[in-house]
């Protein structure tokens, strides 16, 4: 599992028609918001529209944000690369949303469900794991992402992260039959 200072794996993944992209073309100069996402999560599908806005304004500070989808695709179809782009379309989303068919990448940042958030500085280190923000599908809160508003802030400010932060809050990630990490088994 990652924690703040660890370096931040590098990936080349592709996006729903194939175009391989690198950690550093989703980078903006001063750093990135790296989420592990799905299209069928409720958790998810509660903050899109939000990640969508945040990303914009994160972009107008030279943070970049990508969007990986590590799901098992043989067992969760509705999650392919063509119900990626409406996804992506739907929601606002102007950032790059990958595809991680072997999951190496979500293993190598210890994601564990969707979404699941990483904000890395702009000399490839992790600054902060956790939640995009106090919502809940299920409450009565709209998305705000305010936990990672205040994360890029403190970062750019050259300030400490959160101290405490809370961890993510989602559904699994849909591991394939016997590639499940040890934080992934049941």
């Amino acid at each position: 599992m990652l924690s703040p200072g660890d370096g931040a794996p590098d990936f080349t993944l592709p996006d729903a028609n194939g175009v391989m992209l690198t950690r550093g073309d989703a980078s903006g100069a001063r750093g990135l918001l790296v989420a592990f996402v799905c299209n069928h999560c409720p958790f998810v599908l509660h903050l899109a529209d939000a990640l969508g806005a945040l990303s914009a304004e994160l972009a107008a500070l030279d943070v970049g944000t990508v969007a990986i989808n590590p799901n098992d695709l043989a067992r969760y179809p509705q999650d392919g690369p063509e119900a990626m782009v409406a996804f992506a379309s739907e929601h606002g989303w102007r950032f790059p949303y990958l595809l991680d068919e072997s999951q190496a990448v979500a293993k190598a940042y210890g994601a564990a469900c969707t979404p699941d958030f990483y904000v890395v500085d702009a000399d490839g280190r992790v600054f902060y794991t956790g939640q995009f923000d106090d919502s809940r599908p299920r409450g009565s809160q709209r998305a705000h992402g305010g936990d990672i508003s205040e994360t890029v802030r403190r970062m750019l400010a050259g300030e400490a992260p959160l101290a405490r932060p809370y961890p993510s809050s989602g559904c699994n990630i849909k591991w394939k039959p016997g590639n499940e990490p040890q934080w992934g088994r049941p």
